[in-house]
């Protein structure tokens, strides 16, 4: 496909055939050529062809393929003639990271990594849920499913501060627990304060890197060498059934006649079909995040037991990917309400915006953008840059390289655990061919997708951390 460089880290499919807008790619060269492996291209192609698609169809710099969309695309629609669809958000709906600080340094925990990761690994489910967590009604569910992280804070885990430093305050208002299935029910229940395998993670971090020292005292960040705990998990069997429901219901409900591509499937905002859609995903964001506040809660715990003391294990953020807001924007000089889709991609506000929590809101958002196992994960700052260049989006991770299957193909669970070892960081899974999976050669360079954010404007450098142990699914 032919692409007009705009610059170094800027390129662009020019608006052609049936494309509303044309579509927008932040890479660089080698990213780039990553990019060109899969449809990424294609698909930032067809999603410009989509009903009330406003300025660009954005690719992140992390950007792979994915279902419709490509993961790191970000599209806004018009609320009058736009749509919103499931493949725009995703099937793990509200995937997203959260960040703790300690008061501990790297000379605290270097010890006691072992022990320390042993008995998260103890406390914190990765597969099923634990006893009396998983005891839960479906009415208990759907109370979780309006309440979010904050039905877990009511219920003992964690403080009403992790809300405040949490993406919507940890609910999104407008969901609805009537529009989602028996079955999604079902896969919730037992499900409910698990990590989950994948690309999902716990780590302890040490920071390893400050690039803004003003800013990452706000945010928390006081030294390198202090210890940070990132959990990065979602929606679980929830989320993902949530979107089989309304792919399928959607499908019947309006044929994939016309469609660029089938996995593009939609239904206009304001339908009914869109408004249940939008309500259904809501449910699972707040699934997501009840599911992450009671993950932090029991880490928390784990460092009172093991290190004496849990005090200071203040939340820094918790980001959303995969997710539909709405959200005001400026188009043609005009600020209006939009649908923006961030699919493998992170919300980067800069400073002022009302959704940023008040600690926050002089210097700009968190974004927090993990590597890949083994590698380094990044803490940046949202821009007002960000949002003329991309609806205020960046991106959220490494971004996958090879597929799962070809990861398998090529390495052994136990060779990059004894990789790991060697570089000082501890591992514990319950799978060695879910290790292989996510082996940090199947991903792509996580400093290069960070110093294009930088450079681009949708993003800036605040801290680098690395692993000091890593807990996998």
């Amino acid at each position: 496909m032919e692409l007009k460089r705009i610059n170094d880290n800027t390129w662009e499919i020019p608006k052609h055939g049936e494309m509303k807008v044309p579509a927008l790619i932040y890479a660089s060269r080698k990213l780039l050529d990553a990019i060109r492996g899969d449809l990424t291209l294609e698909q930032a192609k067809n999603v410009a062809c989509l009903p009330g698609i406003q300025r660009m169809s954005y690719v992140m710099p992390d950007a792979h393929q994915g279902y419709g969309f490509p993961i790191g695309g970000v599209a806004a629609f018009d609320l009058e003639e736009g749509i919103i669809s499931p493949g725009g958000v995703g099937y793990d709906i509200n995937c997203g990271v959260r960040l703790l600080r300690t008061d501990y340094m790297e000379k605290d925990v270097t010890a006691r990594r072992k022990e320390l990761l042993a008995e998260i690994f103890k406390e914190v489910p990765a597969g099923v849920g634990k006893g009396g967590v998983t005891k839960l009604s479906q009415s208990v569910l759907k109370e979780i499913l309006v309440k979010g992280a904050g039905w877990a804070v009511e219920n003992g885990y964690g403080t009403s501060n992790d809300l405040q430093m949490t993406e919507e305050q940890g609910r999104m208002k407008d969901a609805d627990g009537t529009y989602v299935s028996h079955r999604a029910l079902e896969r919730g229940i037992p499900q409910l304060g698990t990590l989950g395998a994948g690309n999902h993670f716990l780590e302890i971090q040490k920071v390893d890197r400050i690039y803004d020292d003003d800013v990452a005292k706000v945010f928390g960040i006081d030294a390198e060498g202090q210890i940070l705990v990132m959990i990065h998990c979602g929606s679980r069997g929830l989320g993902h059934q949530v979107a089989s429901d309304y792919i399928q219901s959607m499908e019947n409900a309006f044929g994939i006649k016309g469609l660029p591509d089938r996995e593009l499937i939609h239904a206009p905002i304001k339908s009914s079909q869109g408004q249940q859609y939008y309500r259904s995903m809501s449910a699972a964001v707040n699934y997501a995040f009840a599911n992450r506040q009671m993950i932090a809660h029991w880490v928390r715990d784990v460092f009172k037991k093991v290190l004496g003391s849990s005090q200071g294990m203040r939340q820094v953020y918790d980001v959303c990917h995969n997710v539909a807001k709405i959200e005001k924007h400026t188009v043609e000089g005009r600020e209006k309400d939009l649908c923006i889709h961030r699919k493998g991609a992170t919300r980067s506000f800069g400073p002022g915006r009302i959704e940023i929590p008040e600690a926050y809101r002089a210097v700009g958002q968190p974004v927090i953008i993990p590597g890949s196992m083994g590698t380094a994960s990044y803490i940046l700052l949202g821009t007002p840059e960000a949002e003329a260049l991309s609806f205020s989006s960046t991106a959220h991770g490494a971004g996958r390289l090879m597929s799962r299957h070809e990861a398998i193909r090529r390495f052994r669970g136990e060779q990059i655990r004894d990789d790991l070892a060697k570089k000082g960081i501890e591992l514990q899974s319950t799978s060695w061919k879910g290790i292989a999976e996510e082996a940090p050669a199947a991903y792509k360079d996580v400093d290069e997708v960070v110093r294009v954010s930088h450079e681009v404007g949708i993003g800036r450098l605040v801290a680098r951390v690395v692993p000091v142990g890593v807990m996998k699914g």
